[in-house]
């Protein structure tokens, strides 16, 4: 069993920066975070695989950065030159997979266990 607890989100404005964070409890191989809007499917932001790996969906590429402490015990997202298209919820997941594809990586099927979300609100 993993439990997941997220926190960093908030407001911010357009080109500005926010770091989210996930507290990890419980062990998990694969982590990620996702994103989603009301009415929308959830979409794979960045995730890291049991050997570091680390994959990014090309909408966020060059601007966000997921990382995890030593222990694996908290993950991290940090998210700078935030757009407006930026805007939703944001969920941190982790699973028990081992591999390593950025498909993978980046599949809701993959993540066994998620977060209650944290919002992201980027305005103009």
């Amino acid at each position: 069993q993993v439990q997941l607890v997220e926190s960093g989100g908030g407001s911010v404005q357009a080109g500005g920066s926010l770091r989210l964070s996930c507290a990890v409890f419980g062990y998990a191989n694969s982590m990620g975070w996702f994103r989603q809007d009301p009415g929308k499917g959830r979409e794979g932001v960045a995730a890291i695989g049991g050997d570091g790996t680390t994959t990014y969906a090309d909408s966020v590429k060059g601007r966000f950065t997921i990382s995890q402490d030593d222990a694996k015990k908290t993950l991290y997202l940090q998210m700078n030159s935030l757009k407006l298209e930026d805007t939703a919820m944001y969920y941190c997941a982790a699973g028990y997979g081992r591999g390593w594809s950025r498909e993978y990586l980046l599949s809701v099927g993959t993540y066994n266990y998620w977060g209650q979300g944290t919002q992201v609100t980027v305005s103009s």
